[in-house]
């Protein structure tokens, strides 16, 4: 039986899985010693060529216990007071919704041998910057899109836009 709750389990993973993410993109990243701003990590990058230079960028990471994607993606129940947080288009630092897809127990999470290190579901990111207020009391379902993986290269790009302005 393991020690930990699997809700803990799965929270650690995402945040492992999400750090693997960041290594390979060359990011570095920094974990708020208290959430209570739905910010669970924050990624920045040394220098660049834009107008912004060392862009930031602010992450929630929830993991989701199910199966892969289909083609036609799936909504996330997340809690209204992340989804009013992340969805404020008034912070400095813009924020992502990164969700961890995983199987429904942890000993599927992951697999190694002398060649590979597997991960596994996938993860998706969302920005909610902008998005309407819910008339929900607890859960808003935030559609996530297959296609939108966050990857070495989807963070890059975000980073990059950031750092040219845009956001």
């Amino acid at each position: 039986m393991p020690a930990t709750d699997i809700n803990e389990q799965g929270q650690q993973f995402s945040f492992a899985y999400v750090r693997a993410v960041a290594s390979v993109a060359g990011c570095s990243v920094t974990r708020p010693e208290v959430d209570d701003d739905s910010v669970d990590l924050s990624f920045s990058r040394k220098g660049g060529n834009g107008p912004v230079t060392s862009p930031r960028l602010e992450a929630q990471a929830k993991h989701w216990r199910r199966g892969p994607f289909g083609t036609e993606g799936a909504s996330y129940p997340l809690k209204v007071k992340n989804y009013d947080e992340l969805r404020d288009p008034n912070m400095m630092v813009p924020r992502i919704l990164i969700v961890v897809l995983v199987p429904k127990t942890p000993e599927a999470w992951l697999t190694c041998n002398d060649e590979d290190l597997v991960l596994r579901h996938t993860a998706v990111w969302t920005s909610l910057e902008g998005m309407p207020e819910s008339p929900n009391d607890y859960t808003v379902s935030v559609p996530l899109d297959p296609s939108q993986r966050f990857t070495p290269q989807a963070l890059t790009m975000l980073l990059d836009q950031i750092g040219s302005g845009g956001a």
